[in-house]
This record gives structure tokens, C-alpha cells and sequence, in this order.
């Protein structure tokens, strides 16, 4: 499955959670719902993965966790507060490319309308086809 679907996938499940539940609680809550909606469509992940960092050929002895990966592509960063920063793509963008995978989906819970506090980041993703789902 292409990212792009996949990215249509986690949307549709990080709706779902959002309409349930709305504004306001913490991020824990939303990885939890989230991660109960992916399983009840069959939709594989991995949640709080450490990811080893090397740096000149040796590796560093605090991991870093990615809240989710789903179907080995595409990473999700999960945010419940008030508004994302310009540092949270870029902060995404380097744990794409720490993984070399190429898509991200920052989902921001705490926007009144999802679809604001969804951002898709790239890591040389090809642009999506004309017709095909975007944000």
C-alpha cells in the first residue's frame, strides 16, 4: 500500500477519534483511542518505537520514541496543544529521515476541526496524483 493511502487510512481513524471524543484531553488519550480504532480496521502499527541515533559510528544511548508507525511508512506524531510550531514539522522531518521513510502526519487533537491540526511533512514523497486525497 502507497503512503498516500495509507495517510487516507490514519486520517479517516484520527477522525473517528476526534468526533468521539473532541477538543481537550491529553495526548495519551488520543494514541490510546487511536491505536484501539487502527486495530478495529485492521490497520498495522507499531506505538512508542525507539529508534536508535548514531552519530560518527557509534550509538547514542537515549532513544528516540515515535509515537506511531504505521505499516512500516508512515510516521505519526501526535499533538493535543493549542497550535503546532514551525519546529514540530521539522522535528518530523528528521525522524523521517533518521527512519528513511518518506511521510509524516502531524495530528494536532486539540483543533476544533481536524482537518486544521493535520499536517502532512515529506521526506521525498513523490506529489500526490491528480484526483487522489489531500490536505
Amino acid at each position: 500500500m502507497h503512503e498516500n493511502e495509507i495517510s487516507e487510512r490514519i486520517i479517516g481513524a484520527a477522525i473517528e477519534v476526534h468526533r468521539y471524543h473532541g477538543p481537550g484531553l491529553v495526548e495519551q488519550v488520543y494514541e490510546e483511542s487511536l491505536c484501539h480504532e487502527f486495530n478495529l480496521h485492521g490497520i498495522r502499527f507499531e506505538r512508542q518505537k525507539p529508534v536508535p541515533i548514531g552519530y560518527k559510528g557509534v550509538t547514542l544511548g537515549v532513544p528516540l520514541r515515535l509515537d506511531l508507525i504505521v505499516e512500516e511508512k508512515v510516521i505519526v506524531d501526535l499533538k493535543a496543544k493549542e497550535e503546532v510550531t514551525p519546529l514540530d514539522p521539522a522535528k518530523l522531518l528528521s525522524y523521517l529521515r533518521l527512519m528513511k521513510l518518506r511521510l509524516g502526519l502531524i495530528i494536532n487533537f486539540h483543533s476544533v476541526l481536524l482537518k486544521d491540526g493535520i499536517h502532512r511533512v515529506v521526506n521525498g514523497l513523490q506529489p500526490l496524483e491528480p484526483g487522489s486525497f489531500s490536505l
